[in-house]
């Protein structure tokens, strides 16, 4: 039997905000359109509303910081990779910088969860490799 992920509500808010950062990716638009868009036609009750926003508008606001921590962590550009992986990467490295209160283990953790679930086959270890370096840069006392 699987083990039960804790705080199940944030993983679901994750799993959701992964869709709408594709989406976004792929289409663009608005940040809040989608998140609306999402709120509309998708059962938000299962998942933290109010994370899976934050994820959303976080990422759109800090998008040059994010990719400016995962750009030296990646073997090819930003835009080559997979648009699956790169919003996995861009959900989880904006809160290994701005959700210090995620213990890095974990934000890695869903990341791979999340890349197992909807990314290419192998890509979950992709996502980790970034990940790693990406926290060694900007978790260096908590990663030691």
């Amino acid at each position: 039997m699987k083990p039960t992920r804790p705080f199940p509500e944030r993983a679901r808010a994750r799993r959701r905000a992964l869709q709408a950062l594709y989406q976004w990716q792929i289409g663009g638009g608005p940040m809040r359109r989608i998140i609306e868009q999402f709120n509309e036609e998708q059962d938000m009750a299962i998942a933290d509303g109010a994370y899976f926003s934050e994820l959303l508008l976080g990422v759109e606001a800090q998008l040059a910081q994010i990719d400016g921590a995962i750009a030296p962590c990646a073997d090819r550009g930003i835009d080559e990779i997979d648009a699956i992986e790169r919003a996995t990467l861009r959900l989880a490295t904006f809160e290994l910088l701005h959700r210090l209160d995620i213990p890095y283990k974990v934000v890695i953790n869903e990341a791979i969860e999340l890349a197992r679930d909807f990314g290419a086959e192998g890509g979950h270890g992709y996502v980790n490799a970034v990940l790693d370096r990406v926290a060694r840069n900007a978790r260096t006392a908590e990663t030691r």
